[in-house]
Formats: C-alpha cells, structure tokens, sequence
C-alpha cells in the first residue's frame, strides 16, 4: 500500500510537492499569448488544490483523466491570492494500491452511530404507517449501505463521506424541536419523516467512490425525481398506506428547494413543507459557512476569504472562529442564536 505524506491542507508556497492525489478536475485551456495548457483540481481527504501542467500539454494530457489517482511532482505558487501547483511531471496509479480514504474527505463521526441515532428518532414515531415506511428504508441493505457513504452536495454542504447521513439527522433533531415551538399547528410525525426522506435520492444522484460528481441519473433525473420514486417503490409495499399521507410527504419532497427556480417543481403549500423548506436551508447554509472559517481558521484576518455562493465575506468572530461556548450569563440557546445572526448578516 502506498504511503501519503503530503496533504493539501498542509501545501504552502514554495514547497516542493511529491506526492499521489485524485485529479478532481481536468481541462485544457489556453493562455493569453496562445499556448496551451491543462487546468487541473487536485484532491485529498484535507481539501483540493488547483494546478497547472504548462510544458508538453498534449503527451502529458493522455497520460490521465479525471478520477484517475496520480503521482505528481510540482511547485507551489502564490497565484490570485491562493496558491496554486505548477506539475512538471505526473504519472498514473492504479487504484489498488491506493487507500481511498486518504483521498475523499469523511465526516468526523463514526456513520454506524449516526445511523443507530436515525433509527431511534424514527422508533418514537407515533403514527404506525410512517414508522413502517421509514424503517422499511433504513432496513433496506442497499439504502443504509449507501446512507451512511453519500455526501450531502457535491460542493454546497456536507460535502464529505457521510454528510448525507449527518444532515438528515440533524434536520430530524431540528424538526423535534421545532414541532414542540409551534404544537399543535405542526403534524411531528410527517414533517420529520419528510426531513428523513427528503434528500434520499441523493444516494443515487451523487457518485462518490472517487471525487464527488453526478451520476448519470442525477444528471438526467435529478435527487427529487429521484427520491419521489423511491417513495412510491416502499408505499407500494404497504397497500394500506394512506394515499392523503403520501401525497403530503410526496408534495415535500417536490418542494423542498422553496422555489421553481432552485429545482423545486412545487413551491410549499402546507405548514410542514414550509418549514421543511427553511429548516434545509438554514442547516446546509449554516454548516458550509462553519465549514469555511474552520478552513480559514488559522488565517490573519476575522472575516474568510470572499465567498462566490453567498457572495460575500463571512465574518469569523473576535477569537479567529466563532465560538459555540457561551459567555458569562449567556445560555447556549442565546449564543447560537447570536452566533447564526451573525453568519448571517451581510
């Protein structure tokens, strides 16, 4: 097995890099005098790196692909205010010598655990069709093994092994505690099994066995399509599921994006998808943004690099990062609350 010393994270200017990645990206460009040249994304578990081949572009272009393990040895440089590898050699490696996980970035948290978490919240389900259903998911071999593997998004959020699984759970949390806010206007039962459900095309939408991108199907079809379809294969496994039930967890599903524009075929129409809706939103939104000061946290500044989604810079906080520890007479609850306020302004 072959032994990785050089992680991405750890890549400053002027290193020399020797050293295997998983090439993320790969096209060809040409620059402002007419040469050619490839565009290139390298990625290991910490982050990826752009990189430049400049010299022999076409030999070295049919030497790898994109999702290809390389060897390569190159140089860092400054470039646009980040860094950026100029390869002067690379070379191809065969995937079984390789360790996949030192490539693919994975959450921090053993998705066995996550995953007995999920089937615990779905055991205090009170309405029997919906507990049926949801455990009829969670038993399925396939869907688990898959659950507990997929990212969330390709690069949006939760965009590691396990991200999937790790933003359900914490949209049913959520769910739990909002449904005790706003009882008895909100069915718990259906708005958290339509959390559970929501994003669960998704495991068939994304590839991740080498870097994150669409299958053909997400492609084609999309996670919505997806997870609609999946949703009528278990009801149909249940003749006396309730057909109003399951055209309000379909209905979520299909409006889970809020908007048209955003993928949504339907806008929210009922109290639970309306919440669903901001719930999804808020939590993808509030783990990227955590995601990106925990990457800059070491950088001389309290505000992150600009951030072209949002469009804008994030503000990190006094300390360097936002600190999840409450002051002095301040509950946990206020300082989230603060803190999300905070993440949030322009």
């Amino acid at each position: 097995m072959i032994i990785k010393k050089t992680f991405v994270k750890d890549i400053k200017e002027k290193d020399k890099i020797e050293d295997i990645f998983l090439v993320s990206k790969k096209e060809q460009g040409m620059s402002k005098i007419g040469k050619p040249y490839l565009n290139v994304k390298l990625l290991d578990k910490t982050g990826e790196i752009e990189a430049r081949v400049w010299d022999d572009v076409e030999n070295i272009s049919k030497i790898f692909e994109k999702n290809d393990f390389v060897f390569v040895k190159a140089y860092a440089v400054a470039y646009q205010g980040g860094l950026q590898i100029n390869i002067s050699q690379i070379e191809k490696k065969t995937p079984e010598t390789i360790d996949i996980k030192l490539f693919l970035p994975a959450s921090k948290n053993d998705p066995d655990t996550i995953f007995k978490e999920l089937e615990k919240i779905i055991s205090t389900v009170k309405d029997n069709h919906l507990k049926k259903l949801l455990q009829i998911f969670t038993s399925d071999p396939e869907i688990a093994r898959l659950l507990k593997l997929a990212p969330a998004a390709k690069s949006m959020h939760h965009t590691y092994i396990g991200g999937l699984l790790e933003h359900t759970v914490s949209l049913a949390r959520l769910v739990i505690d909002i449904s005790r806010h706003y009882h008895p206007n909100v069915h718990q039962d259906l708005l958290l099994a339509g959390a559970i459900l929501h994003d669960m095309g998704k495991i068939y939408e994304l590839s991740y066995e080498r870097a994150f991108d669409y299958t053909d199907e997400g492609r084609l079809l999309g996670h919505i399509t997806i997870g609609v379809e999946m949703l009528d294969k278990k009801i149909a496994e249940m003749p006396d599921f309730p057909k109003e039930t399951a055209m309000l967890l379909k209905h979520m599903i299909l409006s889970h994006h809020g908007y048209l524009e955003f993928g949504s075929p339907k806008r929210p129409k009922t109290i639970e998808a309306i919440i669903l809706y901001y719930l999804d939103d808020m939590d993808s939104k509030v783990q990227s943004m955590g995601a990106l000061i925990e990457k800059e946290k070491d950088a001389d500044s309290k505000w992150t690099s600009f951030h072209k989604l949002y469009e804008r810079y994030i503000y990190k906080g006094a300390g360097g990062i936002v600190s999840n520890k409450p002051q002095e007479n301040e509950t946990s609850d206020i300082k989230q609350k603060k803190d999300t306020f905070e993440l949030f302004k322009k």
